[in-house]
């Protein structure tokens, strides 16, 4: 996905990667004795409000981990950057809880998964994207507000500002 987003939307794009993935994948490398304390680490350097500081903890972290496991540290560093695109662009504390994780749309998509798996026989090219429709239109019953949803807005903004000083794809227009 984070290939696509770079290919048709070059600098300007935004990823975010899923920060309770990132964390369960570190903790996931780590002995019994140190999982409770790294985690905290983790924990306090993604509620950091400020990038540049959450930057720093999850560096300090890296190197520590570096000499307990280093399969988890390198776990830690890959994407490291990505988890924090709501850091970077100022996004509050309450609209990140809900950008900072993947549950909504891992959500949405298992009812998806759940509405097609009964059908056994995919006919034309687009019989998949209305079956997935149909899937979305399910999982939506089940949506709410999301967190945070009047600050928005204020995301929006941070966006529009920082897409302006990033090089665009050739072909791509910024939404």
């Amino acid at each position: 996905m984070a290939a696509a987003v770079k290919r048709h939307a070059g600098g300007a794009g935004f990823i975010q990667r899923c920060q309770v993935h990132k964390k369960r994948n570190v903790i996931d490398h780590l002995p019994e004795e140190y999982k409770a304390d790294v985690r905290r680490k983790l924990q306090n350097a993604y509620s950091t409000l400020d990038y540049e500081a959450a930057k720093k903890a999850l560096e300090n972290l890296h190197r520590e981990l570096m000499h307990i496991n280093p399969s988890a540290a390198r776990s830690l560093a890959e994407g490291m950057e990505e988890t924090l695109t709501v850091h970077k662009l100022g996004v509050p504390p309450q609209l990140r809880k809900t950008l900072c994780c993947t549950n909504v749309i891992e959500s949405a998509f298992s009812i998806v998964e759940t509405v097609c798996r009964n059908v056994k026989r995919w006919r034309d090219g687009d019989h998949i994207e209305r079956w997935v429709a149909s899937g979305l239109l399910v999982a939506e019953r089940q949506f709410r507000k999301v967190i945070g949803h009047r600050q928005i807005p204020l995301l929006l903004a941070a966006m529009t500002n920082t897409t302006s000083k990033k090089p665009i794809a050739k072909g791509a227009a910024v939404a």
